[in-house]
């Protein structure tokens, strides 16, 4: 697909996802009003959203699982981060209610900013009570039994094609300061459908290739310490991009 066409796809696909955001926005304006108690249809919504509007795009999501997982257990997702697909890929992946921590631009951005000031985490990672205060509300949503998704990248990179970076200690501490299992999640190729926001090479239809990795259990999170665990997920999702280019 020429870089014309990639180009004109990527307006269709922002298009479908303004236009299925409009739709609900009447209602997500309501339950924004108190976002603890409407806190499960909120993330319903955004799940809704996501995934019609990358189906609607002609985006397809094919799932690998390395062991079942327990979805009535709740999680620190560190998936690896090369595109905004990634948070459909997430958001039709997890069956609970969970929140991202993302930058702080998202609340510029007209679709995401009612999220990250609800349900969703807000931090600027430049600034130190930012992300002071983002960790804090972290840990209060896993003692409250839901799961979050930190890409422990922290960003998406300049580099392309697309390698896995160094990661931040933010997911780690959080998992092992509360207790809660890491799930490890690599996503193969969703930046080759819509690189980064796919301003520079446009988008285009696909099926968005995803391994769920054996989740990192609590018991080894307590025994060893946080660059550990750090350097242990990192090997893991590492060695398996590696080893499932295809």
């Amino acid at each position: 697909m020429n870089l014309f066409l990639r180009k004109a796809h990527r307006i269709y696909y922002l298009s479908m996802a303004f236009l299925c955001f409009s739709l609900c926005l009447p209602i997500l304006l309501v339950l924004a009003q108190n976002p603890e108690r409407n806190y499960e249809k909120l993330v319903l919504l955004r799940k809704w959203i996501s995934v019609v509007s990358a189906a609607l795009a002609g985006i397809r999501f094919k799932f690998h699982f390395e062991v079942p997982i327990d979805w009535s257990k709740n999680y620190v997702l560190c998936p690896n981060h090369t595109s905004i697909l990634d948070i459909s890929v997430l958001t039709h992946l997890c069956p609970q209610p969970f929140s991202f921590l993302g930058k702080i631009e998202l609340l510029r951005n007209p679709v995401t900013a009612i999220f990250f000031k609800t349900i969703d985490i807000p931090v600027d990672r430049a600034n130190r009570m930012s992300s002071f205060r983002a960790f804090q509300k972290g840990s209060e949503l896993l003692k409250q039994g839901r799961s979050l998704v930190v890409f422990p990248e922290g960003k998406i990179d300049e580099e392309y094609p697309p390698r896995l970076h160094a990661f931040k200690s933010g997911p780690f501490r959080l998992a092992k300061d509360n207790q809660v299992m890491l799930l490890p999640i690599v996503i193969h190729n969703a930046w080759e459908l819509l690189w980064d926001d796919g301003s520079r090479l446009g988008s285009k239809p696909g099926s968005i290739k995803v391994s769920v990795l054996q989740p990192i259990a609590t018991d080894a999170l307590l025994d060893t310490n946080t660059r550990a665990i750090e350097e242990l997920t990192y090997q893991r999702m590492y060695n398996y991009m590696s080893n499932n280019k295809n």
